[in-house]
């Protein structure tokens, strides 16, 4: 057998390589030709931030899993077109949706392919999905683009978790492309926040899941926008086992709403409602017709979405659900699951502060000690005071409520399979407090 080294690919190698200069080995960028060259791409603004950035710490690890070599993130917008997002037919809406992402994928691969044809390691995680999902309801996403495009300089985050880009407003998507070269120039965050408070994405969400102060119910929005997704679907096929028969599928879902799930099977998952993006004025670009003639933009862009009878998917006796009964009596309020299944006690308390229902809590002061055992041993406490809630590692302070329980049957309780009444009897929980403290944790966590 003939040696590697007189194979013509391996020959022609270490030609190459000899001719070429030892500075080549090092790759360092012009920020000037990266930023056009994203641009003729089809990026419409562009930013980079270092793998060493603050910013990026928390994210770091992912992302070095990814790409290990990554020393540079490239984050890039593509512009949506607006009144496609606000129109009420919300097919209108996601057929724009999944456009423009298309685009930003388009532009992310194109990007990779010029950076490897110059010798440059890249890699672009996409914009949406395919995601990790095997780890759902834990981290899914490769990378969160929101804060890097905001290291990026490329907008701040708007009360409504979207970002807003300063001519552009929020009609963007972001993407981000990671990359093993320096660039010679950074850039940074702007120096101030595109988002005027207006509170329009307020008044628009039907199922409250922006308050007026700026906090973000994550269930609420989750359980209706994000329907046909991953918890949705879940919630979906739970219900299609349970079913004893077709009547009493139908008498739970109607033939639209059917429809629509295989709409976003066999197409891409769509959207209920992103109705806080669509009335957001903000930006050079959009803010016009808010500000020459409120009432008029009120009228067409933000009334109809209010007005559309539509289906509103809540978590039974969530604030979500109190919210658009209230606010939305000519909606129809439908209750379901969230199709969040906790797997873990790691997961437990991770998704607590998700969970949590302010409104439910109104009433509520107290601090909870929990000691799991068995399988999964940990230590935390719980406190939930002036309608927050915090968790951290450990006991602290004085508990209300003492609750030891083995973890594998505390899971078992929350998903549904172990009976609460069983567990104390056997001993497998054990409480010591009053019960009423008990009572009152499980109604402010929605977790239907």
């Amino acid at each position: 057998m003939a040696s590697m080294k007189q194979h013509p690919t391996v020959v022609r190698f270490y030609e190459r390589t000899e001719l070429q200069a030892p500075s080549d080995h090092k790759q360092s960028f012009d920020a000037n030709r990266l930023r056009q060259m994203c641009l003729d791409a089809g990026a419409e603004d562009v930013g980079f931030v270092s793998i060493n950035r603050p910013e990026v710490v928390d994210q770091r690890d992912d992302i070095l899993l990814a790409l290990p070599a990554t020393k540079t993130l490239i984050s890039f917008v593509c512009r949506m077109n607006r009144e496609p997002v606000r129109s009420p037919l919300r097919s209108i809406a996601n057929a724009e949706f999944h456009s423009a992402g298309d685009r930003v994928d388009d532009v992310g691969n194109a990007l990779v392919t010029q950076l490897e044809r110059q010798g440059v390691r890249a890699l672009y995680p996409t914009v949406g999905f395919p995601m990790e999902v095997q780890h759902f309801p834990g981290k899914t996403w490769v990378i969160s683009h929101k804060p890097i495009a905001v290291a990026a300089g490329l907008g701040q985050m708007g009360i409504h978790r979207n970002v807003i880009h300063p001519k552009f407003g929020n009609f963007i998507l972001l993407g981000t492309i990671l990359v093993d070269a320096e660039v010679e120039v950074e850039h940074h965050p702007i120096d101030y926040n595109p988002c005027l408070e207006c509170k329009l994405c307020v008044a628009a969400c039907p199922v409250g899941a922006i308050s007026p102060e700026g906090d973000f119910n994550f269930t609420a929005c989750f359980t209706h926008n994000y329907r046909e997704f991953m918890g949705g679907f879940n919630d979906w096929v739970t219900t299609v086992v349970e079913s004893k028969s077709a009547q009493e599928y139908r008498e739970k879902f109607t033939d639209g709403e059917t429809a629509s799930m295989w709409q976003s099977l066999s197409f891409k998952a769509n959207y209920k409602a992103a109705y806080c993006m669509a009335v957001c004025p903000a930006g050079e670009d959009v803010i016009a017709p808010f500000l020459t003639n409120r009432p008029n933009y009120l009228q067409d862009v933000v009334k109809p979405l209010q007005n559309k009878v539509e289906t509103l998917y809540v978590i039974p006796g969530s604030d979500a659900e109190a919210y658009a009964q209230r606010r939305f009596p000519h909606k129809h309020v439908k209750q379901v699951g969230s199709g969040i299944r906790v797997n873990s006690i790691h997961s437990f308390l991770s998704n607590l502060s998700l969970a949590f229902q302010p409104n439910k809590a109104k009433d509520l002061n107290a601090t909870y000690h929990f000691t799991f055992t068995g399988a999964e041993e940990r230590n935390a406490t719980i406190t939930i005071q002036n309608q927050t809630v915090t968790v951290s590692e450990g006991h602290q302070g004085t508990a209300d409520l003492q609750i030891q329980a083995d973890s594998q049957t505390w899971v078992g309780f929350l998903q549904k399979e172990r009976n609460l009444l069983w567990a104390i009897i056997r001993r497998k929980i054990r409480v010591k407090g009053p019960l009423k403290l008990m009572a009152a944790f499980g109604r402010v966590f929605a977790t239907g």
